[in-house]
């Protein structure tokens, strides 16, 4: 073996222990791993707030996840069930209730800045009403969690089986911002539905198969 050879090869080696040890101490992701990935939104929305402190359910904004493959976006028309009435903090309106009662009038509408942005993407003008003059334009969203083509994933298959969201997608109800939890390998999927058929999902029996074909067809 050539001097030049054996460099590559001892180089090559160094390379990729490197690289394993430094994704055992969680320092370092194989290609292809985003886990952790936690990417700043358009609009600062607090799944710790809605999820946790209201302790609204994940199918109110992703309903699509039990009745399709992809749980999907909410539209910015579900914020607005919630949102054509609150406009600001709690602690902000209730500031600005103190200080018109103070000076003896009526309280102004605030609007806070991240759902001014909601407002903006509809179209709607400063009474949270459809202008014709503005455009309505879609709010881009950065994806958190993607799974690679080759792999089938169907969300209502989980929610219908009694899968919890949680599993996947960790402990969003303490979310300020949405990141990725698991690494989402075949490893971790596949000891996921070995776990499930052992156990069961919500105190029922599951078969949850490790087939190839289930995930790669």
């Amino acid at each position: 073996m050539t001097s030049r050879v054996l460099t590559i090869v001892l180089a090559t080696g160094l390379f990729f222990s490197a690289l394993y040890l430094a994704t055992r101490a969680g320092t370092a992701h194989i290609p292809g791993n985003q886990q952790d990935y936690e990417p700043v939104q358009p609009i600062a929305y607090s799944h710790r707030l809605h999820a946790g402190e209201l302790q609204m359910p994940c199918l109110y904004c992703h309903f699509n996840a039990e009745k399709s493959r992809h749980a999907g976006i909410p539209p910015a028309a579900v914020c607005m069930n919630c949102h054509t009435l609150v406009t600001a903090t709690f602690g902000a309106v209730r500031a600005e209730e103190e200080l018109a009662t103070k000076e003896q009038r009526k309280p102004r509408t605030l609007v806070s800045p991240e759902l001014r942005k909601i407002y903006d993407a509809l179209g709607l003008d400063a009474n949270r009403k459809p202008d014709p003059a503005r455009a309505m334009k879609p709010i881009a969203w950065t994806r958190v969690y993607k799974l690679p083509d080759f792999v089938y994933f169907d969300h209502r298959a989980h929610v219908n089986a009694g899968v919890v969201c949680q599993t996947c997608h960790g402990p969003v109800e303490a979310m300020e911002r949405m990141r990725q939890v698991p690494d989402l390998s075949m490893g971790w999927c596949v000891n996921c539905h070995r776990a499930a058929t052992r156990n069961g999902v919500a105190g029922k029996k599951v078969y949850a198969s490790i087939d190839c074909s289930t995930c790669h067809y």
